[in-house]
């Protein structure tokens, strides 16, 4: 297993860093593989979860299958494997159990009902029962609609600390049937929803899309067609995180048990558009209408659950590079829940880490590197770092200082590290990654980890 080394050595003043490595490569072989941003490693640190779409940035939803990958043998085993014509892919390990969550697109697709961002589902899969899949979420695309149930396709599912609820980002069949937003309807955008277990949804099954869910789903966002210049209203949220690992400590010294940071699109004052980042804390029952029915209507969108509360914490539309920036990333929580980390250009133009309270207030530069941050990137479970891709390196930044070191050697562009993910294992010690690297046919993605000791 490769370790890092030299790790006192500054990216800042670290052009060139011969003694790293570039981490241990742990599959083998043509074929696609890519990891999802966050939650790909098992409870015990020692197996990776991944999907395989056959581009290498995963853009093409074309997988046929789920597998993982032992991080010490380099064993591999299938978990799920398609059927009827279906594609799978962006699957997350529980943070406790030996089960994983991912997207299952449509069986015998039609012309009517192809894969797209509202023709999809989350489902789960246990590990010790390969094959063998339940549904997350229900849809119910007939009226009357069945609360519990939405009515479109939920995408990248990710369970909060304690793996109970389950978050997501989705979007509606039934408002894509609108080409445009008026006073009698609104048009699907993409939102930001929650499954909680334990309360079974049944549907009825009039249409044959319709299928059952074994949690109870509900949206916690909501978005307006056309946000007034300059306000808080937005027109898509995405890319969300849990806040902490138990909530976090709401200015009042009360604990806000459940919240989700999130990216929402607003317009400044000229009407442009802009990403900020949001929170939206969530009530201890999702099962009480908000404004409207949980369900929506034919016309319009689901609403939150009552007690479910927007607000926005950041606001740049003033700086020379408003808004959120660089590469697509999810925002992250630190593990108190104090600090919600996301990333944005300097006035230099540079990509750096920057972090704001989840009750909002002032915004902290973390980094202040000459290079941009290139990934997605985790944090480490004790909070006191985070990990991320920075001039075709892996590494590390410390939270406190700002310091980012370099964990894998510098390479050149065609063997760099992939931006969709750079992920700490549960146990701290290792970071997963992935590169794409020559193979007999073509270039495929391998996906790689890098040990971590101070």
């Amino acid at each position: 297993m490769s370790s890092c080394s030299n790790l006192s050595k500054s990216i800042n003043d670290a052009a060139a860093t011969p003694l790293l490595g570039p981490g241990h490569t742990i599959t083998h072989g043509p074929g696609g593989r890519i990891l999802c941003h966050a939650g790909v490693w098992s409870p015990d640190s020692q197996w990776l979860v991944y999907d395989t779409r056959s581009d290498s940035a995963g853009a093409v939803f074309d997988g046929n299958t789920i597998a993982m990958v032992n991080v010490m043998t380099e064993e591999v085993r299938e978990l799920y494997r398609t059927e009827n014509g279906a594609h799978c892919g962006v699957v997350t390990f529980h943070p406790h159990a030996w089960k994983v969550a991912f997207i299952l697109g449509p069986e015998q697709p039609t012309p009517d009902w192809q894969y797209c961002a509202w023709h999809r589902q989350g489902v789960i899969v246990e590990v010790n029962q390969p094959g063998m899949k339940t549904n997350l979420d229900a849809r119910d695309i007939t009226p009357p609609f069945t609360p519990g149930a939405l009515r479109g396709g939920t995408h990248v599912h990710m369970w909060d600390a304690a793996g109970e609820w389950v978050s997501f980002t989705y979007e509606d069949h039934v408002l894509a049937q609108f080409s445009s937003a008026t006073p009698a309807n609104d048009i699907n955008q993409r939102n930001v929803g929650v499954s909680a277990p334990g309360m079974p949804v049944r549907v009825n099954h009039a249409h044959p899309r319709n299928h059952d869910g074994e949690y109870f789903t509900v949206l916690v966002t909501r978005t307006t067609a056309n946000p007034r210049p300059g306000s808080d209203e937005i027109n898509r949220a995405c890319e969300e995180a849990w806040i902490g690992t138990r909530g976090y400590i709401r200015q009042d010294g009360s604990r806000q048990r459940h919240a989700l940071a999130f990216q929402g699109q607003v317009l400044n004052s000229q009407g442009q558009p802009i990403s900020e980042v949001f929170v939206v804390d969530l009530p201890d029952d999702l099962t009480k209408p908000g404004d409207g029915p949980l369900c929506g209507t034919a016309e319009r969108a689901p609403y939150p659950p009552a007690g479910a509360r927007q607000r926005r914490l950041t606001f740049t539309a003033d700086r020379r590079f408003p808004g959120i920036q660089g590469p697509r990333h999810w925002l992250r929580s630190s593990p108190d829940g104090s600090q919600i980390a996301f990333l944005m250009k300097d006035d230099a133009g540079v990509v750096q880490l920057w972090t704001v309270s989840p009750n909002g207030g002032a915004l902290k530069q973390v980094t202040s590197n000459r290079w941009s941050v290139d990934s997605a990137f985790t944090w480490s479970p004790d909070g006191r770092t985070i990990a991320l891709v920075m001039d075709n390196s892996v590494c590390v930044t410390s939270v406190t200082s700002g310091q980012t070191k370099r964990l894998t050697s510098r390479t050149d562009d065609a063997l760099e590290p992939r931006p969709e993910a750079c992920v700490f294992s549960p146990d701290g010690k290792r970071i997963a990654f992935v590169r794409g690297l020559p193979s007999p046919q073509q270039p495929a993605n391998q996906i790689c980890v890098i040990g971590v000791r101070e």
